[in-house]
Protein backbone atom coordinates (compact mmCIF):
# COMPACT_ATOMS: atom_id res chain seq x y z
CA UNK A 1 0.00 0.00 0.00
CA UNK A 2 1.32 3.31 -0.77
CA UNK A 3 2.01 6.09 2.17
CA UNK A 4 -0.27 8.32 2.29
CA UNK A 5 0.69 12.18 2.13
CA UNK A 6 -1.72 13.41 4.43
CA UNK A 7 -3.37 12.52 7.52
CA UNK A 8 -6.78 11.33 6.16
CA UNK A 9 -8.55 12.39 9.57
CA UNK A 10 -6.73 15.56 10.07
CA UNK A 11 -7.44 16.36 6.48
CA UNK A 12 -11.51 15.33 6.76
CA UNK A 13 -11.40 17.70 9.66
CA UNK A 14 -10.40 20.14 7.79
CA UNK A 15 -12.63 19.63 4.77
CA UNK A 16 -15.67 19.29 7.10
CA UNK A 17 -15.20 22.35 8.67
CA UNK A 18 -14.65 24.00 5.19
CA UNK A 19 -18.27 22.64 3.76
CA UNK A 20 -19.70 23.15 6.99
CA UNK A 21 -19.35 27.15 6.36
CA UNK A 22 -21.26 26.54 2.65
CA UNK A 23 -24.29 24.46 3.99
CA UNK A 24 -24.38 27.11 6.98
CA UNK A 25 -23.08 30.29 5.16
CA UNK A 26 -23.82 29.77 1.41
CA UNK A 27 -23.86 33.09 0.72
CA UNK A 28 -21.14 34.20 2.43
CA UNK A 29 -17.41 34.89 0.30
CA UNK A 30 -15.64 30.98 -0.54
CA UNK A 31 -12.46 30.84 -2.72
CA UNK A 32 -14.76 28.74 -5.18
CA UNK A 33 -18.23 29.60 -6.57
CA UNK A 34 -20.94 27.92 -5.66
CA UNK A 35 -24.59 27.88 -5.95
CA UNK A 36 -26.99 28.51 -9.08
CA UNK A 37 -24.51 30.59 -11.13
CA UNK A 38 -21.99 28.22 -11.01
CA UNK A 39 -24.85 25.08 -11.89
CA UNK A 40 -25.36 27.74 -15.16
CA UNK A 41 -22.02 27.89 -15.90
CA UNK A 42 -21.17 24.26 -15.69
CA UNK A 43 -24.36 23.21 -18.11
CA UNK A 44 -26.84 21.93 -15.76
CA UNK A 45 -29.89 21.57 -17.36
CA UNK A 46 -31.89 25.21 -16.76
CA UNK A 47 -34.79 23.89 -16.37
CA UNK A 48 -34.53 21.55 -14.01
CA UNK A 49 -32.16 23.67 -11.78
CA UNK A 50 -34.88 26.21 -11.49
CA UNK A 51 -37.75 23.73 -10.71
CA UNK A 52 -35.56 23.25 -7.50
CA UNK A 53 -35.72 25.89 -4.20
CA UNK A 54 -33.11 27.85 -3.21
CA UNK A 55 -31.81 26.14 -0.65
CA UNK A 56 -31.67 22.69 -2.28
CA UNK A 57 -28.74 25.05 -5.05
CA UNK A 58 -27.22 27.46 -2.96
CA UNK A 59 -24.68 25.37 -1.65
CA UNK A 60 -23.66 23.56 -4.40
CA UNK A 61 -20.04 23.74 -5.34
CA UNK A 62 -18.94 20.92 -7.88
CA UNK A 63 -16.01 21.59 -10.55
CA UNK A 64 -18.05 20.07 -13.03
CA UNK A 65 -21.33 18.60 -14.98
CA UNK A 66 -21.13 14.72 -14.41
CA UNK A 67 -24.57 14.18 -16.18
CA UNK A 68 -22.57 16.03 -19.09
CA UNK A 69 -20.96 12.44 -19.59
CA UNK A 70 -24.06 10.47 -20.03
CA UNK A 71 -27.52 11.46 -19.39
CA UNK A 72 -28.88 8.78 -16.35
CA UNK A 73 -31.65 6.69 -17.28
CA UNK A 74 -35.18 6.08 -15.94
CA UNK A 75 -35.20 3.90 -13.14
CA UNK A 76 -31.94 3.36 -12.30
CA UNK A 77 -29.84 3.55 -9.31
CA UNK A 78 -27.10 6.18 -8.32
CA UNK A 79 -24.60 6.65 -5.75
CA UNK A 80 -23.18 10.17 -5.39
CA UNK A 81 -19.97 10.28 -3.32
CA UNK A 82 -19.37 13.82 -1.61
CA UNK A 83 -23.52 14.67 -2.05
CA UNK A 84 -22.57 17.61 0.23
CA UNK A 85 -26.42 19.50 0.40
CA UNK A 86 -27.88 17.10 -2.18
CA UNK A 87 -28.01 19.19 -5.04
CA UNK A 88 -26.69 16.43 -7.79
CA UNK A 89 -28.58 13.65 -6.25
CA UNK A 90 -31.91 16.03 -6.82
CA UNK A 91 -30.75 16.37 -10.33
CA UNK A 92 -29.94 12.65 -10.57
CA UNK A 93 -33.51 12.09 -8.90
CA UNK A 94 -35.10 14.27 -11.80
CA UNK A 95 -33.39 11.96 -14.63
CA UNK A 96 -34.42 7.89 -12.62
CA UNK A 97 -37.55 9.06 -11.56
CA UNK A 98 -39.90 7.40 -8.34
CA UNK A 99 -38.91 4.10 -9.88
CA UNK A 100 -35.23 4.51 -9.57
CA UNK A 101 -32.96 5.30 -6.18
CA UNK A 102 -30.40 7.85 -5.36
CA UNK A 103 -28.39 7.38 -2.07
CA UNK A 104 -25.95 10.24 -1.50
CA UNK A 105 -23.22 9.88 0.71
CA UNK A 106 -21.47 12.47 2.87
CA UNK A 107 -19.21 12.89 6.02
CA UNK A 108 -20.77 16.57 6.87
CA UNK A 109 -23.31 16.95 9.39
CA UNK A 110 -24.41 20.11 8.42
CA UNK A 111 -24.80 19.00 4.73
CA UNK A 112 -26.46 15.78 5.82
CA UNK A 113 -28.99 18.12 7.93
CA UNK A 114 -30.18 20.33 5.19
CA UNK A 115 -30.46 17.51 2.44
CA UNK A 116 -32.11 15.52 4.01
CA UNK A 117 -34.65 18.25 5.22
CA UNK A 118 -34.70 19.40 1.52
CA UNK A 119 -35.67 15.71 0.27
CA UNK A 120 -38.49 15.75 2.69
CA UNK A 121 -39.77 19.21 1.32
CA UNK A 122 -39.32 18.33 -1.91
CA UNK A 123 -40.98 14.87 -1.60
CA UNK A 124 -38.51 12.73 -3.13
CA UNK A 125 -39.25 9.43 -1.01
CA UNK A 126 -36.42 7.95 -3.80
CA UNK A 127 -33.81 9.90 -2.58
CA UNK A 128 -31.41 8.85 0.77
CA UNK A 129 -28.69 10.15 2.57
CA UNK A 130 -26.20 8.43 4.44
CA UNK A 131 -23.34 9.55 7.10
CA UNK A 132 -20.15 8.10 5.28
CA UNK A 133 -16.56 8.52 3.96
CA UNK A 134 -16.15 7.78 0.41
CA UNK A 135 -13.49 5.43 1.61
CA UNK A 136 -16.12 3.23 3.13
CA UNK A 137 -19.41 3.77 1.37
CA UNK A 138 -22.32 2.36 3.49
CA UNK A 139 -23.83 0.87 0.18
CA UNK A 140 -24.30 -2.75 -0.64
CA UNK A 141 -21.96 -4.59 -3.04
CA UNK A 142 -22.78 -4.01 -7.16
CA UNK A 143 -26.11 -2.09 -5.46
CA UNK A 144 -25.20 0.73 -7.80
CA UNK A 145 -25.98 1.45 -11.76
CA UNK A 146 -23.96 4.74 -11.81
CA UNK A 147 -21.89 6.04 -9.22
CA UNK A 148 -21.63 10.01 -9.56
CA UNK A 149 -19.39 12.47 -7.76
CA UNK A 150 -18.73 16.12 -8.09
CA UNK A 151 -15.21 17.54 -6.77
CA UNK A 152 -14.73 15.09 -4.41
CA UNK A 153 -11.63 12.59 -4.62
CA UNK A 154 -9.29 15.29 -5.24
CA UNK A 155 -10.02 16.35 -0.97
CA UNK A 156 -9.28 12.01 -0.63
CA UNK A 157 -6.31 11.64 1.00
CA UNK A 158 -6.39 7.62 -0.27
CA UNK A 159 -7.59 7.31 -3.38
CA UNK A 160 -6.99 3.92 -4.56
CA UNK A 161 -9.31 3.22 -1.77
CA UNK A 162 -11.84 5.44 -2.83
CA UNK A 163 -11.51 3.71 -6.57
CA UNK A 164 -11.63 0.79 -4.52
CA UNK A 165 -15.13 1.48 -2.93
CA UNK A 166 -16.73 2.56 -6.40
CA UNK A 167 -15.83 -0.69 -8.36
CA UNK A 168 -17.48 -2.57 -5.23
CA UNK A 169 -21.25 -0.83 -5.38
CA UNK A 170 -20.99 -0.37 -8.70
CA UNK A 171 -23.32 -3.63 -10.86
CA UNK A 172 -21.54 -5.63 -13.68
CA UNK A 173 -21.13 -2.64 -16.53
CA UNK A 174 -22.73 -0.23 -14.36
CA UNK A 175 -21.23 3.46 -14.85
CA UNK A 176 -18.88 5.91 -13.45
CA UNK A 177 -19.61 9.74 -13.93
CA UNK A 178 -17.77 11.84 -12.16
CA UNK A 179 -15.92 15.61 -12.50
CA UNK A 180 -13.06 16.36 -10.26
CA UNK A 181 -10.00 19.10 -10.49
CA UNK A 182 -6.38 16.94 -11.74
CA UNK A 183 -2.81 18.50 -12.28
CA UNK A 184 -1.48 19.08 -15.58
CA UNK A 185 2.19 18.71 -14.19
CA UNK A 186 3.61 16.83 -10.93
CA UNK A 187 3.16 18.56 -7.98
CA UNK A 188 6.68 19.09 -5.03
CA UNK A 189 5.83 16.15 -2.53
CA UNK A 190 6.65 18.86 -0.01
CA UNK A 191 3.14 20.84 -1.49
CA UNK A 192 1.51 17.46 -1.16
CA UNK A 193 2.52 17.16 2.12
CA UNK A 194 0.99 20.61 3.08
CA UNK A 195 -2.53 20.11 4.10
CA UNK A 196 -3.43 23.49 3.80
CA UNK A 197 -2.85 23.34 -0.23
CA UNK A 198 -5.37 20.50 -0.18
CA UNK A 199 -8.50 22.21 0.91
CA UNK A 200 -7.24 26.13 0.28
Amino acid sequence: MAELLVDSEVLRTEVREKYREVALHPQAEHHFHTGRPLADRLGYDPAIVASLPDRAVESFAGVGNPFSLRPLESAERVVDVGSGAGFDSFIAAHYVGSDGAVVGVDMTREMLEKSRETAHLLGFGHVEFREGFAEGLPVADQWADVVISNGVFNLCADKRTVFDEIYRVLRPGGFFQFADIATGRPVPVEAQRDIDLWTG
